[in-house]
């Protein structure tokens, strides 16, 4: 068990770590608070979908520079 969680932990800890990179999550603009989340819900369902796309493409996930390759 605590080999599973640790792997959980990890690509818990890895997959933040890429929305905090990809969509410079700590530089936001937001006027308000409504606004931050507004932002941040948009760029976990971008993220989301295109972990989606690569799955049905059999594509690596969690590398969005697969998602629109050919």
């Amino acid at each position: 068990m605590p080999d599973d969680y640790q792997r959980i932990r990890k690509r818990v800890e890895v997959v933040i770590s890429q929305l905090v990179d990809q969509f410079a999550i700590r530089k936001n603009y937001a006027k308000s608070q409504i606004g931050l989340f507004a932002r941040i819900i948009s760029k976990v369902t971008l993220f989301t979908m295109l972990q989606y796309i690569n799955l049905m493409n059999n594509k690596p996930l969690s590398q969005m520079r697969y998602t629109l390759s050919a």
